[in-house]
């Protein structure tokens, strides 16, 4: 069982859309999934439309008259996928543990004892660095971190770090954390100056799947839903779905030898469709940004597109499977066929597309 916290102190980051989302994403990988949304704001209970009578409070409480255990509250969303609920309530517990020995195990006491057969357990935390986010970190094995791409939420990223840290020096618990990039605007300039810097300063604990700024999130939190029930099809919905699968390849690389894990990803290699390594070239020197875009990556903004400048050059290698391509190039926000192609077609905005056949 792998238990993840999903914590940031900064609220507005997507910590809630993530926590559920990428539950919704791993359930339906086949993965027994629970969610416990340890936030006394309840967002991931009100975001499913959970109806209950108890919460975690009757849980981690001592004192509450309406004592449960944690079995006794779970409330079943879909196949696969199960929520533990909260309430305005658990904002008592923080005072009502303070005097406690231990209480920052409180929630890793508990499902110790939880015989619950689950692949995932994720943990919603509240928007704060409190003993219900320590609770969370105690009873992880790992800590997810919601990012958006903001000064901000980058320099607040440190003191949660430190909180990490912490709960490795007193409580004798090491913890991984991984930094996941949220409600990122591809529109935006700003958004890819952000996402360099978060690159360079914390590449190896970055996922590779962003989060993008997708409206379908949020109308799925308004009708009480997960994205993939809302429109499975939608950027919101592949991008979770992406994260989903990159979570699951990184529990299978550790938990398998490093040969072992080396020789899956050459087996896998071999039986993947045959890409040809295609490079792109456009001459802009006074551009500050460029993309490629195309039938290849259904002619989308965003960081896999962006081209790399070198000396006014911008340049950009694709793997594409054989078969023939439209693309334009986009620079500064113009979009332009490839002057240097004399391959073209007229598209039907009544502009010019540049063609390119890849060979077998």
């Amino acid at each position: 069982m792998r238990i993840i916290a999903i914590a940031n102190q900064k609220g507005g980051c997507g910590k809630t859309t993530t926590a559920i989302n990428l539950s919704a994403a791993l359930s339906s990988n086949g993965n027994k999934v629970l969610l416990i949304d340890l936030d006394p704001q309840a967002h991931a209970t009100l975001g499913l439309n959970i109806k209950h009578h108890l919460s975690i409070y009757n849980v981690l409480s001592k004192i509450t008259n309406k004592k449960a255990a944690l079995a006794d509250i779970i409330q079943h969303v879909e196949e696969n996928f199960d929520v533990v609920p909260s309430s305005i309530i658990l904002s008592t517990l923080e005072q009502e543990l303070s005097g406690e020995i231990g209480r920052e195990s409180r929630l890793c006491d508990v499902l110790s004892d939880f015989n619950g057969d689950y692949d995932y357990i994720l943990i919603d935390c509240p928007p704060n660095l409190g003993i219900l986010t320590i609770n969370a970190i105690r009873a992880s094995s790992e800590v997810i971190v919601p990012v958006e791409a903001s000064r901000f939420s980058v320099e607040g990223l440190e003191q949660l770090i430190s909180i990490i840290d912490l709960v490795k020096d007193r409580l004798n618990h090491v913890v991984a954390y991984r930094i996941l990039v949220t409600n990122f605007d591809s529109r935006l300039r700003h958004s890819f100056k952000m996402l360099t810097r978060i690159k360079n300063n914390f590449k190896e604990k970055l996922f590779d799947t962003i989060i993008h700024v997708n409206v379908q999130l949020k109308e799925a939190q308004n009708e009480g839903k997960h994205v993939m029930e809302h429109n499975k099809y939608c950027r919101g919905a592949k991008d979770y779905y992406s994260l989903a699968r990159e979570l699951m390849i990184h529990s299978e690389e550790v938990k398998q030898p490093l040969s072992l894990a080396k020789k899956m990803k050459e087996i896998l290699k071999d039986r993947l469709p045959d890409f040809n390594e295609i490079g792109f070239s456009v001459l802009a020197p006074q551009a500050k940004e460029v993309y490629i875009v195309g039938d290849f990556n259904e002619w989308k903004l965003d960081t896999t597109s962006r081209m790399e400048h070198d000396n006014g050059t911008w340049k950009k290698k694709l793997g594409l499977k054989p078969g023939k391509y439209r693309y334009r190039f986009v620079i500064d926000g113009k979009w332009t066929e490839d002057a240097s192609n004399p391959s073209k077609a007229m598209n039907p905005y009544g502009t010019l597309d540049s063609l390119i056949e890849v060979d077998r």
